[in-house]
């Protein structure tokens, strides 16, 4: 491109292999045709249709638009209490049309907040009700195990709920394990041990606590543990401000890879405050929050050689190696090595730095010498015998399973699911730039690294793309933000959820407004929290060696699992 051509507007040139995902969103007289026995009422949700649902009918509703309209992906189960009220919120998509998306609205009675519990549909609802109960009160009738998630079940009250004293003190009790197998499923002759795993381990990755039943060395039962780094994020975003006082909070979730997180706040607020971002500042957005892609899948691989086979000297240095160069670029780009800052509403806080054309240069540097190194990990990694043997055929997701649990980002695309939202449902420049999905059929520990190291790759694809649209770019057209009131009141009642694809898969955030500068509810969607759900199943008859590399080849971090 010239330098007196003009670039191209956003979103308009999409590429032919993209378009079997671009259909319009879901048919919502379809929709209430299904639901006309069902639905009691209609609501306003910005970025889907929402159905107001009986709440001893969920099952069937979900079972319905699971079965009969292919609504298979369950992102989001939420909940909050009005005046009047409690409701429960559940989210719906489709693995294949991410764009298709429905909401349903299950009012409660404050007396009696009991509402019908989705998991025997969704498995991932588990958790997710778990937290709605521990956090808000509502009990979900039907639920497997219905106990606090993130607490201790000794805690009195419900943090979320109107009538909680926060000054109320609170007796921690200590309780000795049970052994978490059924008598029914005892073998006479096997000979059982409880096993604590963490919560203080290396092989954790953190503040994790796995409840690990062997036979022998097999795992006969796991349960995931979490809630030790739960630090009140969503009360927090609660009680800042659209404008400034939210975003900051995000790069604490997942720290590993922070940029996609500034990215999934600045979404929501944009979408339910109507705020439009330049171009120019979308490519600043995807190029900047590709190289937080990279940083991630650095960890990710170098940590998982600790896991696998304690290769210290090789690998885990190689990732840090390769780490602290993207860092040095990020650094230079937005002041800071670790927790950024660099998203605005409305675009970003400044462009690249002066001069710019060492900057990019040190860009393409890296970009250069990536290929050679993205051969080195497969040499020392992936083509190591030792590390073949422990991830081939261990951590089995098989594709059903992980759709269930709600898995996504490398985890779901290491089982052959196609979905990144990024292509499917279109945000940033990402929909104007030549990329790949990037998915393995192996459905292993192997495969998951394999996306990972693949996706590497990708990125620096739409980097450089990237760059060369920033080079290219006409001087006086360099807008980085729009014009953004300096407080932001959103109509009472708006609500939205909007998602990002982060390195570790969906995070999403919902929002509902009040009227007022700041959220009345904020729900933080962690991938980390629905992939760590999923690891029961992949464990569970394997060698308690094997149950490390699965957790390992999750990619999890705690500060995104507890929020």
């Amino acid at each position: 491109m010239s330098e007196t051509t003009e670039p191209e507007p956003e979103h308009e040139r999409i590429d032919p292999k993209y378009d079997h995902r671009r259909e319009e969103g879901v048919d919502e007289t379809a929709l209430e045709a299904l639901l006309s026995d069902y639905a009691i009422g209609r609501d306003d949700h910005e970025n889907a249709p929402a159905f107001v649902i009986r709440p001893d009918e969920v099952r069937e509703v979900v079972r319905l638009l699971r079965d009969e309209a292919g609504f298979d992906h369950l992102t989001c189960l939420t909940s909050q209490q009005y005046e009047d009220r409690y409701e429960s919120l559940i989210h719906l998509t489709k693995y294949d049309q991410r764009t298709h998306e429905v909401a349903l609205v299950i009012p409660l009675p404050t007396d009696e907040p009991v509402c019908e519990s989705a998991e025997p549909v969704f498995r991932t609802a588990d958790w997710h009700e778990r937290e709605a109960f521990d956090l808000v009160g509502i009990e979900y009738d039907g639920h497997p195990d219905l106990r606090r998630i993130l607490l201790p079940e000794s805690w009195q009250g419900h943090p979320l709920a109107l009538d909680y004293d926060q000054d109320k003190p609170q007796v921690v009790r200590y309780a000795e394990h049970a052994n978490p197998l059924q008598g029914d499923r005892h073998v006479p002759e096997s000979d059982t041990m409880f096993l604590n795993i963490g919560p203080h381990h290396p092989a954790t990755h953190g503040v994790l606590h796995l409840e690990t039943v062997l036979d022998g060395e097999s795992v006969a039962d796991v349960r995931p543990d979490i809630g030790y780094l739960h630090r009140c994020e969503e009360q927090m975003c609660q009680q800042g401000t659209y404008r400034h006082q939210i975003i900051p909070y995000s790069n604490r979730w997942d720290y590993t890879a922070n940029l996609p997180n500034e990215w999934a706040v600045a979404r929501a607020i944009e979408d339910i405050a109507d705020i439009e971002v330049p171009a120019y500042a979308q490519i600043l957005r995807t190029m900047a929050t590709e190289f937080g892609r990279m940083l991630g899948h650095f960890l990710a691989v170098s940590t998982f050689a600790l896991d696998v086979y304690g290769d210290f000297t090789a690998i885990f240095q190689y990732g840090m190696r390769d780490r602290e160069v993207v860092q040095d670029i990020l650094e230079d780009l937005t002041g800071q090595r670790m927790m950024f800052y660099y998203f605005r509403l409305g675009g970003v806080c400044w462009d690249l730095p002066e001069p710019r054309e060492e900057f990019i240069e040190k860009c393409r540097d890296f970009l250069d010498e990536l290929p050679a190194k993205v051969d080195e990990y497969h040499d020392l990694l992936t083509g190591n015998e030792i590390f073949q043997i422990r991830t081939l055929d261990t951590g089995i997701l098989e594709p059903e399973v992980a759709k269930d649990y709600g898995c996504t980002g490398p985890v779901a695309r290491g089982s052959g699911i196609d979905y990144d939202l990024r292509r499917d449902d279109p945000y940033g420049y990402y929909d104007n730039l030549e990329w790949d999905v990037v998915t393995e059929d192996g459905c292993d520990n192997h495969a998951r690294v394999l996306v990972r190291l693949r996706e590497v790759e990708e990125s620096a694809k739409i980097i450089e793309q990237c760059l060369d649209l920033l080079v290219e770019w006409p001087e006086d057209e360099r807008t980085v933000q729009s014009n953004v009131p300096r407080t932001l009141k959103p109509d009472a009642d708006t609500e939205t959820y909007r998602a990002v694809e982060s390195a570790k898969g969906e995070l999403g955030i919902y929002i509902r407004a009040d009227g007022s500068n700041s959220p009345a509810r904020f729900k933080i969607r962690s991938p980390c929290f629905h992939n760590l759900s999923a690891l029961p199943e992949m464990a569970e008859g394997e060698y308690i060696a094997d149950l490390v590399a699965s957790l390992g080849s999750l990619d999890i971090v705690l500060g995104s699992v507890d929020r």
